[in-house]
């Protein structure tokens, strides 16, 4: 069934880029009317991005981020814990991430490294795993009864686009940055992946904490696709605003600001 989905889906035609643009900015004004009743109310939100490397993490982050305020919008892709933190309770780390009220915070990768490339590359111990999947559902939901809005999504893409997506990454200078080695090292571990992925899912998928896949071959409706739920699943209302004016410009001290300039250093024009 779930190649017969998939089949289903890649005979699809593509999406045009006219399309997918246009789609995309009617979600992005609705992320900034998000961004204004966040602003208003004071609310939290927390969205997780979890999902196999190059299944389009970082592309739907980009997408939700670009258009709108850092400072409300704030994404957080933490490196390798240091030896200090290896110390402390596992999601410690996390928490003192989490958002103030007027702010959104988009996890790029999360505490669920536990539970993925961390039990499957051998950092953990099955039981400590499986320690940290027994202790999230009563932290998520904790989470969710102090008022945070916790929205979790995991991107799931196919072997053969994965395949494409590193391959294009080893022949770009532009996408090489995003190869690591620990990235080669998990490639061949696809099917290590899936138990974790479904392991995870079993013990996680709460009432009060569900997660949502999304399927990310398609990276333009993926992108589309992962919006559309994540504002489906805040209740934000619009907040009226007045209409701005521009002030008219003061003309006391008006002198020659631009000659004022000459002799000054000015970058090449070469385009």
């Amino acid at each position: 069934m779930a190649h017969a989905e998939a089949a289903a889906r890649n005979g699809r035609s593509k999406l045009k880029d006219k399309a997918y643009l246009q789609e995309l900015r009617k979600l992005q004004v609705e992320l900034c009317f998000v961004q204004d009743w966040v602003k208003e109310t004071g609310a939290r939100v927390i969205l997780v991005f979890e999902g196999r490397d190059a299944a389009g993490k970082g592309g739907i982050i980009k997408a939700i981020t670009e258009r709108v305020s850092p400072r409300v919008f704030r994404v957080v892709a933490l490196p390798a814990p240091t030896e200090r933190e290896k110390t402390q309770l596992y999601i410690q780390r996390y928490f003192e991430h989490f958002p103030a009220g007027g702010e959104i915070v988009i996890f790029d990768r999360s505490w669920y490294n536990r539970a993925g490339v961390e039990y499957v590359m051998g950092f953990c111990k099955r039981e400590e795993r499986d320690r940290f999947l027994k202790a999230v559902p009563p932290a998520e939901k904790w989470i969710v009864e102090t008022g945070i809005h916790l929205i979790k999504l995991w991107l799931e893409v196919g072997q053969d686009e994965q395949d494409r997506r590193f391959e294009a990454r080893i022949k770009d200078p532009l996408r090489q940055w995003k190869l690591s080695p620990m990235d080669l090292q998990s490639y061949s571990r696809w099917y290590d992946y899936s138990r974790a992925r479904d392991e995870m899912l079993e013990a996680t998928d709460t009432e009060a904490a569900p997660w949502f896949i999304v399927h990310s071959d398609d990276k333009k409706r993926a992108r589309l696709n992962g919006i559309a739920h994540i504002l489906s699943q805040i209740p934000y209302k619009r907040i009226k605003k007045d209409k701005v004016k521009l002030p008219k410009r003061s003309q006391e001290g008006k002198y020659d600001d631009h000659k004022s300039l000459v002799g000054r250093r000015f970058v090449e024009e070469r385009y």
